[in-house]
């Protein structure tokens, strides 16, 4: 049986979040609590936007943090739309399941500060998307 996953964030790479979030909040019809978290482990740092509507995805920004690729050399280029993020119940499972269909582990697993450390993992799909998977 596949692993279950549930659609968490599509995330944004910004040069500052800062300066863009408010920008992102008029133009998605979002909210912003303020709150950005460090990750050193991904050398950025991370705000979520929420949706007026509860059942509404979230939306991530990401801002470099360090010049570590690959996020700088991205948000030089303009930023813009970086991943897509699944929640699932097992990561290893999933990261064994994608690699089974031709996708590519392109980060092994590491604790995420923003989603209290639990763990994530990145693939990119034959189609070169990004795709994150938090695990549960």
């Amino acid at each position: 049986m596949a692993p279950q996953s549930t659609f968490h964030d599509v995330g944004f790479v910004v040069a500052s979040i800062q300066g863009t979030a408010s920008s992102f909040v008029r133009s998605l019809g979002a909210e912003w609590d303020g709150q950005i978290i460090h990750d050193p482990n991904q050398a950025v740092r991370v705000t979520f936007l929420r949706g007026r509507n509860p059942a509404d995805q979230l939306f991530e920004l990401a801002e470099p943090a360090s010049e570590k690729p690959p996020v700088p050399s991205f948000a030089q280029k303009g930023g813009g739309l970086h991943h897509i993020c699944y929640v699932v119940d097992s990561l290893d499972a999933m990261l064994t399941q994608c690699g089974s269909r031709g996708m590519v582990v392109v980060r092994p697993p590491l604790p995420a500060a923003a989603f209290g450390g639990c763990r994530i993992g990145w693939v990119y799909t034959r189609k070169k998307l990004l795709i994150e998977h938090l695990e549960r």
